[in-house]
């Protein structure tokens, strides 16, 4: 048989044998190994829907509902009624505004400082420990005590920063943008950094030497080599830093005393302040569905092309 032959017949018989696995043809082995695979992970799925799966579906129940605890008699079902009035206000729509600007400025401001701190670490040649351990130092910092000192250095009477700014740095809403931008990108910039810093490192050092002798430079080996390579780091870094960084609350909430609207404060106003707990939970679940939204984003924008670079 010629070889040809034999490796058409060797693929047939490969093919062949990864259908009747995808099958149903599994043996006793396998059938035992998936049954103990479903026992040994049903536990967490059972605590993962009890304290995830729960409050989700109460929270939607209870934002098709009237439920104003000043009012706890007059609890009836009004469907989409909140949802409407949440639409319909304009300090909603100014929420998501002020939230949009935080998270885009914030969070392409740290993808750029963080992958400039990644290179500094990745290619530290001595003192790596030092040099990583100092860079992380922010991301250490509770986030409330991170905006307290930012609150304590914007102040004019105080800080450090008080001969470049005035009274009205914390009161008007540039400013307040300002402060809480630069509150959040020294606090997370790290958070970034560290994950670039975990696909940097599984850049063969290789394709950089054969670029280098190739005569190609370090702006274009980092463009054309290291940053197609790292898209999946990229990709993980941006998804969870956005949809933290939309849900900011403690930073904007002490900077600003709660003057400035996020979604997460007004949630919080309707929960707490006021509690109206159909507007609060009506808050919520247009917050939760808005970050399913940006993940899927996301997933299916630049998720695709990292698995197409990959081959997959």
């Amino acid at each position: 048989m010629s070889t040809t032959a034999t490796g058409a017949v060797s693929a047939t018989r490969a093919d062949a044998a990864a259908g009747g696995g995808r099958g149903g043809g599994r043996t006793d082995k396998q059938r035992a190994e998936r049954k103990l695979a479903y026992m040994l992970c049903a536990p967490a799925v059972f605590v993962m829907l009890a304290v995830t799966a729960y409050p989700i579906g109460y929270a939607i129940y209870l934002s098709l509902r009237r439920a104003d605890l000043r009012f706890p008699d007059a609890g009836e079902f009004v469907g989409l009624s909140n949802y409407i009035s949440v639409l319909g206000s304009s300090v909603w729509w100014e929420s998501v505004w002020n939230t949009v600007i935080i998270t885009g400025v914030s969070v392409a401001i740290e993808l750029i400082l963080g992958m400039a701190l990644a290179l500094v670490m990745h290619r530290a040649i001595f003192g790596r420990g030092v040099v990583r351990a100092s860079i992380l130092v922010p991301y250490g910092i509770i986030t409330v005590v991170a905006a307290l000192a930012w609150q304590f250095m914007f102040t004019p009477d105080t800080g450090f920063l008080g001969p470049l700014t005035d009274e009205a740095l914390l009161t008007d809403r540039p400013g307040q943008l300002i402060a809480i931008i630069a509150t959040e990108v020294w606090k997370t910039t790290p958070f970034m950094a560290l994950l670039l810093l975990a696909g940097l490192a599984l850049v063969p050092d290789e394709l950089h030497e054969a670029a280098k002798v190739d005569g190609a430079s370090a702006i274009q080996r980092f463009f054309r080599i290291t940053l197609p390579l790292i898209k999946p780091s990229i990709l993980v870094a941006l998804l969870f830093r956005t949809l933290d960084a939309f849900r900011v609350f403690d930073s904007a909430f002490i900077l600003t005393g709660g003057q400035l609207d996020t979604v997460s404060i007004t949630g919080y106003e309707q929960l707490v302040v006021r509690l109206n707990l159909g507007i609060g939970s009506a808050v919520s679940v247009l917050i939760f569905l808005m970050v399913l939204i940006i993940a899927f984003i996301f997933v299916k924008g630049f998720g695709v092309n990292a698995a197409q670079q990959r081959g997959e």
